[in-house]
């Protein structure tokens, strides 16, 4: 089943054209990441995605149902964690759920409102005035408050952006059991590291664009980023294998033990073998090697720095 269907959203402020005709299907059951740099686009599709703004061309449904045309329903089946605290003074953290609750039409609600506080170690601080509680506290409650009428559909808008450590690992902890059990997932972060970590799939915005869509496996052996480190026992490296030498080491490799240790840039895996073949008829003799993957923020930085769109992109 398809939880979200983003068909060529288009959407312009003042002449600014925040996003220029994106297109993304997300299925049920998914952790996918949203990811880009500041002005990219990202808090815009949020927004069309949870109904706050209208799209001037194309079109978002949540498990089928319009934003625009269908928003009730659409709504019910979504719960939006925002990237802003805001939250009512006058009430309560119980208080608080149990009037978003409300919201949707739930009247016996408190024995998923218990677990989702427990989840979240928010029961200590149950009866307590949200404007008492930290801004740590403040968030946990914004992610119960997304949580309670248990949408199939989550996303989560710079969840951990300026918490502490405990807050990270409590909310991962729930979120992933969420996902276990079927719900889906997208997240927006600047913590390239969570998105690693917890994505399954990644788009990457730019300027109002996808320029990148992939599976995470996918996207970390694609790109180029990753080194094969060589260290040669003997012999050096040949004429034809400089080329592929990281720039910020020397020509003639970094001395060690007697031997040379060369930084080699690798764009696939399937170019190992033939550095391997390359190196054994030169007759240099490697005393060891490692195989060093790029990660995300490598990945992410060349595709905001080439701009270069993903074949997968748009699908």
């Amino acid at each position: 089943m398809t939880a979200i269907q983003i068909d060529s959203v288009e959407k312009s402020y003042k002449g600014f054209k925040a996003l220029k005709g994106v297109s993304l299907t997300i299925e049920q059951g998914e952790f996918f990441g949203l990811l880009g740099p500041n002005g990219a686009g990202k808090t815009t599709l949020i927004s069309t995605i949870a109904g706050l703004i209208r799209p001037d061309v194309g079109s978002v449904r949540i498990h089928g149902h319009d934003v625009v045309t269908d928003q009730r329903r659409a709504r019910m089946n979504l719960g939006v964690v925002p990237q802003e605290l805001v939250f009512d003074p006058f009430f309560t953290v119980r208080e608080t759920l149990r009037l978003q609750s409300g919201y949707f039409g739930l009247k016996s609600n408190d024995k998923w409102i218990d677990e989702i506080m427990e989840n979240l170690d928010l029961t200590p601080k149950a009866d307590v005035n949200m404007r008492a509680l930290s801004g740590g506290m403040k968030r946990r409650v914004l992610v119960a408050q997304a949580l309670v009428h248990k949408p199939p559909v989550i996303v989560l808008d710079e969840p951990t952006a300026g918490v502490d450590v405990e807050l990270r690992q409590t909310l991962w902890k729930f979120i992933s059991r969420l996902n276990r059990e079927g719900h889906t997932v997208v997240l927006t972060t600047h913590y390239l590291e969570e998105a690693q970590a917890m994505c399954q799939r990644v788009a990457m915005l730019k300027t109002g664009n996808v320029v990148a869509l992939d599976t995470m496996s996918q996207l970390l052996r694609r790109v180029s980023g990753s080194s094969l480190v060589v260290h040669l026992k003997h012999g050096t490296l040949p004429e034809g294998l400089r080329h592929l030498v990281a720039h910020d080491q020397h020509d003639e490799g970094a001395s060690n033990g007697g031997g040379n240790k060369y930084t080699l840039r690798v764009n696939d895996y399937s170019e190992v073998e033939g550095i391997l073949a390359k190196l054994r008829e030169s007759g240099a003799q490697i005393d060891e090697m490692q195989l060093q993957q790029a990660d995300l923020e490598d990945i992410f930085l060349q595709i905001m720095d080439s701009g270069a769109a993903n074949p997968g992109a748009q699908r």
